[in-house]
C-alpha cells in the first residue's frame, strides 16, 4: 500500500500535469471511469483559479475580449501551477507572463492592464494605514524639515505606462463602452493609494514621480530638494517640494513622518 504522502503527489502531478499514474490508485465504476472521476478535480481546479483571475483583471477581460481572456487565462494557468494556499496571490505574475509570452507580448497593452489592475488590488488589501494630516506637518519646526523621512502609505503603488490603460479601466469599472487604449508619446508615471474604502490613481509629472520613488526608498526632506534640483529651479525647489508635500498629505498618501536624531530634534 502506498504511504499517503506518495499518493498526494501523484494526485498532484495529475491535476498540474495530467500525470495519469494516478488513474491506477482510483476505482472506477459503470457510471464514472477513474479518469472522469479524477477529471472532475483537475477541471474544479483549472475552473476555480480562472475565477480568480475574472475577479483581478475585469479590465484585461475586456481589453482581451472573452474568448482570448479564457485563453490567456488557461495559458497562464498551465504554465503557473497555484503555489499559494490563498488564491488572492494566484494572478500576481500575469503581467510578466504576458510580456514574455507568445503572441500576447506583441500587444504591450495587455501586460500594462494586468500590472495596472494587480497594484490596484494590491492597493485596495493593503493595511490600513493611519495618514498624517496637515495639522501634523505644522507641528513640524522648519529647521526640522530637511530632516524628515516620509513613511508612505502602505497602499501606495507605483508605475509606469506607455499605454493609457487606466482610462479604458476607469470606462469599464462605470460599465460604459470604452476605446481602445492609445500609446502614449512617452511613458507617464502613475501612483495608486487607498484612502478609508476608495482607491485613487493619477499620473505625475517626471518630478513627482522622482520625488515619490525617493521618498519610497527612505530619502530624507533634504535629499528630495537636492534631487529635485536637476530638473527644477534651485530658487524654487524648496517651495516646489513643499507643495508636493502638501499633496501628498491631503491626499492621504503619508502616514508617518520620522526626524533624524541627528538633526536634534525629536
Amino acid at each position: 500500500m502506498k504511504a499517503l504522502s506518495n499518493l498526494q503527489r501523484e494526485f498532484q502531478n495529475y491535476v498540474f500535469k495530467g500525470d495519469r499514474r494516478m488513474e491506477r490508485e482510483v476505482a472506477g465504476t459503470r457510471r464514472a471511469s477513474a479518469k472522469t472521476r479524477l477529471t472532475i478535480y483537475s477541471n474544479a481546479y483549472r475552473l476555480r483559479l480562472m475565477e480568480a483571475l475574472d475577479t483581478d483583471y475585469p479590465g484585461l477581460r475586456k481589453l482581451a475580449g472573452d474568448d482570448e481572456f479564457e485563453k490567456i487565462g488557461y495559458a497562464y494557468i498551465e504554465s503557473h501551477p497555484s503555489p499559494y494556499f490563498n488564491l488572492r496571490w494566484y494572478g500576481g505574475e500575469l503581467a510578466q507572463f504576458l510580456k514574455a509570452t507568445a503572441p500576447y507580448n506583441e500587444y504591450p497593452e495587455l501586460s500594462e492592464m494586468a500590472a495596472f489592475e494587480w497594484l490596484l488590488a494590491m492597493a485596495f488589501d493593503a493595511a490600513n494605514d493611519p495618514a498624517v494630516t496637515a495639522a501634523d506637518v505644522a507641528k513640524i519646526p522648519a529647521k526640522a524639515w530637511p530632516a524628515m523621512a516620509l513613511t508612505p502609505h502602505a497602499s501606495l503603488q507605483r508605475l509606469n505606462l506607455e499605454w493609457d490603460v487606466p482610462q479604458f479601466w476607469k470606462a469599464v469599472d462605470k460599465k460604459e463602452r470604452p476605446e481602445r487604449p492609445k500609446k502614449n508619446e512617452f511613458a507617464l508615471a502613475w501612483v495608486l493609494w487607498r484612502r478609508e474604502l476608495n482607491i485613487y490613481f493619477r499620473s505625475m509629472s517626471v518630478a513627482e514621480a522622482w520625488a515619490v520613488d525617493a521618498m519610497r526608498s527612505g530619502k530624507c526632506f533634504a535629499d528630495i530638494c537636492a534631487g529635485l534640483c536637476e530638473s527644477i529651479d534651485e530658487l524654487q525647489v524648496a517651495q516646489h517640494a513643499a507643495g508636493m508635500l502638501k499633496s501628498w498629505v491631503a491626499d492621504g498618501m503619508i502616514t508617518r513622518i520620522i526626524i533624524s536624531k541627528k538633526s536634534g530634534f525629536k
